[in-house]
């Protein structure tokens, strides 16, 4: 099997969007919305082009990351830009054969040779952590409402680059505009699928809400 890694040209913005669609199905929630956010976050000004990867094995895509840009504002107000990534693909019949792990890892080399200070995203510590991923809760960084979370994850790019950084997490106001009269008009232009829950769904849910308020400023 040949992989390769490339940047995601116009021509590739349907099938990865099928891709994605096929990735997601039922995974996190009963369906899918994760191509539907693809879909709009390349048109957000937070959409960082030269960081928006395909993966393909012998020529088919397979799998995709997209990056966009993410702010941690600290108490006074001021912002300092990182960066975050989601969705991230691989096709269900690829997983589980490192193709996610070597998507982020060139990601990462190119982010860093791009000058980013560092990525926040928010996922499995169980799966990212191998990777390298730390809890932000380390760089006393929360969630946008001001929450310690388990699954709020930081990468250093940049050496030193979150030692004097602290604040909330703010990402892409994208990520929390799913409308969803709009995702079901999006969505019925694909293959009609059957949603289903499923014990992992409850698992990520139960993941999601381990968040535990940090001590309020001394």
């Amino acid at each position: 099997m040949n992989i390769t890694i490339r940047n995601e040209e116009e021509k590739d913005y349907r099938k990865v969007e099928e891709v994605t669609r096929e990735g997601f199905w039922n995974h996190f929630q009963p369906g899918a919305d994760e191509h539907f956010l693809l879909h709009n976050l390349r048109k957000s000004p937070d959409f960082i082009k030269e960081l928006d990867f395909v993966i393909e094995a012998d020529g088919e895509i397979i799998g995709s990351i997209i990056f966009s840009t993410a702010r941690i504002i600290d108490a006074t107000g001021i912002a300092t830009e990182v960066i975050t990534f989601g969705p991230l693909t691989i096709l269900p019949d690829y997983q589980k054969q490192g193709l996610g792990r070597k998507l982020i890892q060139h990601a990462i080399h190119i982010a860093t040779e791009m000058g980013f200070k560092a990525i926040l995203i928010y996922g499995d510590p169980r799966f990212y952590g191998r990777l390298g991923f730390r809890a932000a809760e380390k760089y006393d960084i929360t969630t946008a409402d001001g929450y310690y979370a388990i699954g709020l994850l930081a990468y250093v790019l940049q050496p030193g680059a979150l030692q004097k950084i602290s604040g909330r997490f703010e990402e892409s106001p994208v990520y929390h505009q799913i409308d969803q009269t709009a995702l079901e008009a999006f969505d019925s232009n694909f293959e009609k699928k059957q949603r289903c829950e499923t014990e992992f769904q409850k698992e990520f849910r139960i993941l999601l809400s381990l968040v535990y308020k940090a001590e309020q400023e001394k």
